[in-house]
């Protein structure tokens, strides 16, 4: 890897991935791309089709995504594919948007900096054929659900469970939860799912074929901001200057809201300080209990027992 590879941000949805990945793209050494393994990605974007959230990617299937991605690294824009997706103004402007940034990024040679939360599974595969730079948040268990229950997202875990590359390497421990966990049950999900991830990743850590891989916790980048992207910038290779110090300090100043309007949620202006603690209060202290017991296994390897 050098410092020109692409960059990966990655980590569960609702742990930071975005903040994280708008912060780095601060820098015009890199073109931000949002979320190609969405389901619902833009097409002109990255050409192939995704049928699952967090589809998982390995040698055996890369068939299917491998041409994709390496277009995208080099900026290849899918015009037509875009236009034959097209079904409203903002599909338009969005268009606009991503050739935009495809253009300045082939232009200006600038480092691919794909933030996608759905592709933590398969992290070790971007950095073994995309030659990426990986950086993977976390967030509190805590925080997670609550985020995922204020918002009153469910996730059905048949998007995994209909994986079986995935189940066999990563899940197949967890079946039967899966299986029995009840469809309005967003908390259980949410632990469920916070438990699965973070211990794929910490597997890819201890493993030691994976030295490189940034884990940034979003609380610790919450605390210091300043500190924190410094140390990442540096990490990465990126020029930390006074206009990124601007935008992360706008970012997350006191003068912002303390939680995020139910219609903004993918902002990056919030009170991140403010915001530590708000798990706490929408929780009920039978919800913290039970995800703490449902997670107690991986969680301990990022937080300790005071930050419950």
């Amino acid at each position: 890897m050098t410092q020109s590879s692409p960059i990966l941000v990655t980590g569960a949805h609702r742990s930071g991935t975005t903040w994280v990945g708008r912060m780095l793209a601060s820098n015009p050494q890199t073109a931000y791309i949002s979320e190609p393994l969405n389901v619902l990605h833009r097409r002109g974007v990255y050409g192939a089709q995704v049928e699952r959230w967090y589809t998982y990617i390995t040698e055996e299937n890369e068939s299917e995504y491998l041409p994709a991605f390496q277009k995208l690294i080099k900026f290849r824009y899918h015009l037509f594919a875009e236009l034959a997706s097209l079904r409203s103004r903002k599909d338009f402007l969005r268009m606009g948007r991503d050739l935009s940034i495809f253009a300045n990024g082939k232009l200006r040679k600038q480092r691919p900096l794909l933030k996608d939360p759905f592709a933590v599974f398969s992290a070790p595969w971007f950095a073994q054929k995309l030659n990426c730079r990986v950086v993977i948040t976390v967030r509190h268990p805590g925080g997670f659900a609550s985020s995922l229950k204020r918002l009153n997202w469910p996730f059905d875990f048949h998007d995994l469970l209909e994986q079986p590359m995935l189940m066999r390497d990563h899940l197949e421990s967890d079946r039967v939860d899966m299986e029995k966990i009840q469809a309005d049950d967003i908390v259980g999900q949410s632990a469920l799912l916070w438990r699965m991830i973070y211990r794929s990743v910490h597997a890819s850590r201890t493993v030691g074929l994976f030295p490189d891989f940034k884990i940034v916790r979003h609380e610790d980048l919450s605390l210091d901001p300043v500190a924190g992207y410094k140390s990442l910038y540096e990490s990465l290779g990126l020029t930390f200057d006074d206009t990124v110090r601007d935008t992360i300090l706008n970012s997350s100043s006191s003068e912002n809201p303390a939680e995020l309007s139910k219609k903004k949620i993918h902002s990056v202006k919030l009170d991140s300080r403010a915001n530590l603690d708000n798990w706490k209060k929408r929780l009920s202290p039978d919800e913290i209990y039970r995800i703490r017991k449902m997670t107690e296994d991986v969680s301990h390897l990022f937080y300790s027992d005071n930050e419950w």
